[in-house]
């Protein structure tokens, strides 16, 4: 029996709910008379503003009264009904909803603390090199089985709006770079001095627009004040899909393993990606057309330090970082060129 009504569940970090969106991509297209629905962190839920393929989505507040609106949220996701929830969530909290949801199947990771309890439960696995969009899509491929359609289903997708496109055309008015200068996590974050030392140093004429949520205004502004005119701070200024929508015609974007990677991922904008104590096979890598990755040259015994990273380096030095050189992130914007010719 199809199912009618879906939910699916991903409550983490940016990043991390971008990615998840392959599924919904995938489980539209099998089941077309399907309900489709989300579940997201209150912080993530503008990414799906007028989504062309979701009902409905939920909005789980964790910063206040968590397990209160938790307790909420099971009451009323429980009269929906659903035939199919799938959990991308690996945390004992979404395990809990997933538990209580009343669906007639649930899916989620072995990682989940509560994954005995869901019908089906996929081992997530973190081999070298398998991408997390595969790790999701591997939630349901018990279900869906092989299709001729899932290489182009392991693309994230987002839909910035007709509004979105005009609030950021005033910036596209002659060729530009965007730069997301900023991480949640200290050591997965290009150092401020060097992201000056790039701007002052990038063989390109055209405007530098920064980017970032409200939180990352002071970074940006620091980095703009030691820059040349023509970079603009552009953080907590546009929404996230307008941000995507910025992206996606630059001539290249420039980025840190953190969550404006994989806005570039879902709009397919040519990237540029600043690894430092992280590695790209951890499976967070671009998956744009044109993408490129920058990392120290040297082998280091501390890198990678994990999965996440650190608020400082654990080693010290931070080497992972600091000895990336300017010339090889130059380097990328003349690939860049060249497969724009």
């Amino acid at each position: 029996m199809l199912p009618e009504k879906i939910l699916i569940i991903q409550t983490a970090f940016i990043g991390d709910v971008i990615l998840m969106t392959p599924l919904i991509e995938k489980l539209a297209f099998l089941y077309p008379q399907a309900s489709l629905d989300i579940l997201v962190n209150q912080s993530n839920q503008t990414l799906f503003q007028g989504h062309p393929k979701i009902r409905k989505v939920w909005i789980w507040d964790k910063k206040q009264q968590k397990y209160k609106k938790l307790s909420q949220l099971v009451r009323q996701v429980r009269k929906e009904q659903y035939d199919l929830l799938v959990n991308c969530h690996r945390f004992a909290s979404s395990g809990l909803l997933t538990v209580l949801s009343g669906a007639k199947m649930t899916v989620g990771f072995d990682k989940n603390p509560l994954s005995a309890f869901y019908t089906q439960k996929i081992p997530h696995r973190l081999e070298e090199g398998l991408h997390e969009v595969d790790r999701n899509l591997a939630l349901i491929s018990a279900l869906t089985g092989k299709t001729e359609q899932d290489e182009a289903f392991r693309q994230p997708v987002l839909y910035p709006s007709t509004e979105d496109y005009q609030s950021v055309a005033i910036f596209q008015r002659e060729p530009y770079l965007c730069m997301a200068p900023t991480s949640v996590w200290f050591t997965k974050q290009f150092p401020q001095e060097k992201w000056v030392q790039l701007i002052k140093q990038i063989p390109f004429e055209g405007n530098i627009y920064l980017l970032g949520g409200p939180a990352d205004q002071q970074v940006c502004e620091t980095i703009r004040q030691q820059a040349p005119e023509k970079v603009s701070n552009l953080a907590g200024k546009l929404s996230l899909l307008a941000s995507a929508a910025l992206m996606q015609k630059a001539v290249l974007n420039y980025v840190n393993d953190s969550a404006p990677l994989h806005l570039a991922s879902a709009v397919n904008a040519p990237v540029c990606v600043v690894y430092c104590s992280t590695v790209p096979a951890f499976g967070f890598y671009p998956l744009s057309d044109f993408s490129a990755v920058v990392e120290v040259q040297e082998k280091l015994a501390c890198r990678p330090c994990g999965l996440h990273g650190y608020k400082a380096c654990p080693e010290g030095h931070f080497k992972c970082a600091r000895d990336i050189t300017i010339p090889q992130l130059i380097q990328v914007l003349k690939k860049a060129y060249d497969m724009s010719k």
